[in-house]
């Protein structure tokens, strides 16, 4: 593999993770990141379901991108994408670790739904010079940084509005928690403290909303159709 490949493989991967991390970057899943992040292990399994959802069905459209009509691209994505949904919640199902099936409920299903899976489907996996490997890639990267970012919101959260972490009481914190942090209001707080704090890391401005500066538009098919 020369030079160029490493790069592109290299820049597909961390492109998910940080420079358009789709929670704290692009803002997509905010509905799951905000519903299960009340404690470290609720956000790391739906960060690691969803991963596996995004690699598979990344994967899976790539293969069959040639021969999927794009008129019905978009229901065909649907389904592949709950597919895999399906897969993982009869999984979790069977085997519940720390009672993960009953603690992610309704949000584990709506995985199929997530605009950061159908998103990659459609902007990514679709694309013709990005093959099955590469597209996995991308799925991978998206799902770490998925996972990050849900991983971070619920240790703050939990540390704050529990006391504890990963079930282990906390000196004085476990006696004098802040229960806010583990209201929805909460989380809604947090995440207004980690967006400001990686916007700061990042060293972004306030930029005006539109098509010139979403940080997927060069993958945008519409854009491509419109130009």
């Amino acid at each position: 593999m020369d030079n160029n490949n490493k790069n592109k493989t290299l820049k597909i991967l961390t492109n998910g993770i940080i420079k358009e991390n789709p929670v704290l970057v692009t803002m997509l899943g905010i509905c799951p990141t905000l519903a299960v992040t009340t404690t470290l292990i609720d956000g790391l399994g739906m960060g690691i379901a969803t991963t596996f959802v995004l690699i598979c069905s990344n994967m899976t459209i790539s293969l069959l991108k040639r021969v999927i009509p794009s008129q019905v691209r978009l229901p065909c994505y649907i389904v592949i994408i709950a597919g895999f949904v399906t897969f993982v919640e009869k999984i979790l199902a069977a085997y519940n670790p720390m009672n993960l099936y009953e603690s992610l409920g309704l949000f584990l299903p709506l995985i199929a739904v997530n605009c950061i899976v159908f998103g990659r489907a459609e902007l990514f996996a679709s694309k013709k010079e990005n093959n099955p490997a590469l597209s996995a890639l991308d799925g991978l990267g998206m799902g770490l940084g998925f996972t990050f970012a849900l991983a971070l919101m619920g240790i703050i959260r939990e540390i704050l509005g529990n006391g504890s972490i990963l079930g282990f009481d906390l000196p004085l914190l476990s006696e004098n928690p802040v229960f806010l942090f583990s209201l929805p209001a909460g989380g809604f707080f947090t995440y207004a403290i980690v967006i400001a704090v990686m916007n700061k890391l990042l060293k972004k401005t306030p930029r005006e909303i539109g098509c010139e500066n979403c940080p997927s538009k060069n993958n945008c098919r519409h854009r491509t159709i419109s130009n």
